[in-house]
C-alpha cells in the first residue's frame, strides 16, 4: 500500500496539541484492524479509525491513481472522538 500526503501540513499536525502525530505515524492504522466507512464527497472520501501508538485516531484518505496504480491520499487527521471510539468498537 502506498500513501502520498502533504509534509507541511503533516508537519503542523504534528505541532497540534489536538492532533499529536503526524501523517508518516498515521500510516500504522492500516497495518491493524481498523473501521472504514464512506463519504459521499466529491472526491471521494473514506474515514477510517484505528490505532497509532496505542491511541486511537480518525483519518481521512482519498483513493487516487497514477503511473504506478492507486495510491492514499491522507487529507487530514485527529484524535478520535468518544463517538468514533464507540463506532470503532462497534465494528470491528
Amino acid at each position: 500500500m502506498r500513501f502520498q500526503f502533504d509534509a507541511r501540513k503533516s508537519k503542523r499536525l504534528r505541532a497540534n496539541p489536538k492532533r499529536g502525530i503526524g501523517f508518516e505515524d498515521a500510516q500504522e492504522i492500516f497495518s491493524h484492524p481498523y473501521y472504514l466507512d464512506q463519504r459521499s464527497d466529491f472526491p471521494e472520501q473514506y474515514p477510517a479509525i484505528g490505532w497509532v501508538g496505542g491511541r486511537l485516531y480518525s483519518l481521512i484518505f482519498e483513493v487516487r491513481h497514477d503511473s504506478e496504480g492507486e495510491y492514499h491520499h491522507l487529507v487530514t487527521l485527529w484524535k478520535s472522538t468518544n463517538e468514533e471510539r464507540k463506532l470503532y468498537e462497534e465494528q470491528t
